[in-house]
Order: C-alpha cells, then sequence, then structure tokens
C-alpha cells in the first residue's frame, strides 16, 4: 500500500525533464539557476561525470572538474527544476559506474579515452 502510493506521487506530481543519456566517464556541461536576491543568473559547470547515484525523484549525478588546480566536486538532482540544459561534450570510456579513483589521480593520468563514432 506505502510503495503504490509512493509511486503514485512520483509518476503524477515530480515533473522531471528529459535531459540526453549520460553515464560515468562522460564530459557534460550543465546549465545551472542560481538565484541571488531578486536576480537570477544561469552558471555552467562543466566536467567529467563520477557517479549516477538513487532512483525515482531522490536520483542524483556528482561532476567533477578542476578549478585553479583545486578539484571541485557538485552533485546535481536530476529531479531540480533548477538545471535549465546539460550538454554531452565527450562520451568517455571507463569500465566502472563510479569513477572515485580519479580523484587521486593528476596531470595526463587523469584523462579519460573518448568513445569514438
Amino acid at each position: 500500500m506505502k510503495q503504490d502510493l509512493i509511486q503514485y506521487v512520483e509518476d503524477n506530481f515530480v515533473t522531471t525533464k528529459e535531459f540526453p543519456k549520460f553515464k560515468a566517464g562522460d564530459t557534460i556541461t550543465v546549465s545551472y539557476r542560481i538565484v541571488e536576491g531578486s536576480k537570477e543568473r544561469i552558471q555552467q559547470f562543466q566536467g567529467v561525470v563520477l557517479q549516477i547515484a538513487g532512483t525515482g525523484a531522490t536520483k542524483t549525478f556528482t561532476i567533477r572538474k578542476i578549478s585553479g588546480g583545486v578539484g571541485v566536486e557538485r552533485i546535481f538532482p536530476f529531479a531540480t527544476p533548477l538545471i535549465s540544459d546539460i550538454v554531452v561534450n565527450k562520451h568517455g570510456v571507463v569500465r566502472r559506474s563510479r569513477i572515485f579513483y580519479l580523484r587521486n589521480l593528476t596531470g595526463k593520468k587523469a584523462r579519460i579515452k573518448e568513445k569514438r563514432g
């Protein structure tokens, strides 16, 4: 009974936008709407997808980029209205669905091969 109610609410009331398919290892650009007081702006965050976690309304993805020599990670929920667009820049070739080992690599070792075709 409880599971049916949760499924009903997710199906009818939780709206998620359709985004392109991506997986761990892909390089994507997320356009995220930021509200500061009465002003709004769109900030783009480009990086490598480390993981996709959760299901349904709680599904999230983690992106990592290097900014000023420091690694920056950000977790985005799929079901937020603040994401205006996601663009897949490159499809990477990795063997795992969670590539946390990328955190310890620097320089050329941190590169991910690009999928051809």
